[in-house]
């Protein structure tokens, strides 16, 4: 029997349910830039539109997007698969249902036999689904293979990075890589743009290992430090020469209040042209 089709869990939540309200409201978080860059790999938060949705935008905005899109979050649930590869034929959003990757899927387990596919650690899950309405967006032809992630150490992070990018370079065609993570939670507005920095600053240097080490040495509250380690690991691998920061906000720019806040970054990494 052909796997199912996911539902929406935070539709109507964490974005509009309605496919002309949802539609409107990323064109105009979408802020497209001058210069652009093919996506190799990113990292992009994933809070709900009205905190993060501004900061999603100007880096999908800043990116053109190849047919086929590697997700990769953090499980919250705790549900599931330390590495669990979404079995479903298709995620359903408000602007339809976009297919995954299967091919890619299956050729990822094949490499990396701790990674399987596993629909529970995804089932309640909102880090990879709310990327995709940019994507539908932004590549209306998007295939897309969802990866939700535990804490994984950091020697496994980087071999599966390796493994996705050995599997991305099979692929025949440009896969691009987007990690899902929000930055600090829940400090003041002060502390968490200091804290980020460290982290930001680790990104930036194309450099897994100090950003994971950077994450867990002064206890930065990164949710998806272990997706941004893997997605760093396979970017390296797959030629990435740079990486810049493209917008960075925390919670407090929308809701006034800095006593505490969640912080937002969009971060690119790409070849040099």
């Amino acid at each position: 029997m052909e796997p199912r089709v996911r539902q929406p869990a935070v539709a109507g939540v964490f974005y509009p349910a309605s496919p002309a309200s949802l539609g409107s409201m990323v064109e105009r978080l979408t802020v497209e830039a001058t210069t652009r860059h093919d996506l190799l790999a990113c990292i992009a938060p994933h809070a709900g539109y009205v905190y993060s949705g501004s900061v999603a935008g100007k880096m999908y905005g800043h990116l053109r997007l190849p047919r086929r899109v590697v997700l990769l979050g953090p499980n919250h649930t705790g549900l599931g698969a330390a590495i669990a590869v979404a079995p479903e034929a298709s995620w359903h959003t408000p602007l339809g249902d976009p297919p995954l990757d299967r091919e890619l899927g299956n050729a990822l387990i094949g490499a990396f036999p701790d990674a399987r596919e596993d629909a529970a650690a995804h089932l309640r899950e909102h880090a990879l689904e709310v990327h995709l309405p940019f994507l539908q967006m932004g590549r209306p032809d998007v295939v897309v293979l969802p990866i939700c992630l535990g804490h994984l150490s950091l020697a496994t992070c980087e071999a599966l990075g390796g493994a996705l990018a050995e599997v991305i370079r099979g692929a025949g065609e440009p896969v691009g890589i987007v990690a899902s993570s929000d930055m600090t939670h829940y400090e003041p507005d002060e502390v968490a743009r200091d804290r980020d920095r460290l982290a930001i600053d680790a990104a930036l240097g194309l450099d897994p290992r100090r950003l994971y080490e950077t994450v867990h040495a002064h206890r930065i509250t990164m949710c998806g430090v272990v997706p941004a380690t893997v997605a760093i690991a396979a970017a390296r691998v797959l030629g990435a020469t740079g990486a810049h920061l493209v917008d960075y906000a925390t919670s407090g720019d929308v809701s006034g209040d800095r006593s505490s806040v969640v912080g937002y970054a969009g971060i690119c990494f790409h070849r040099e042209d």
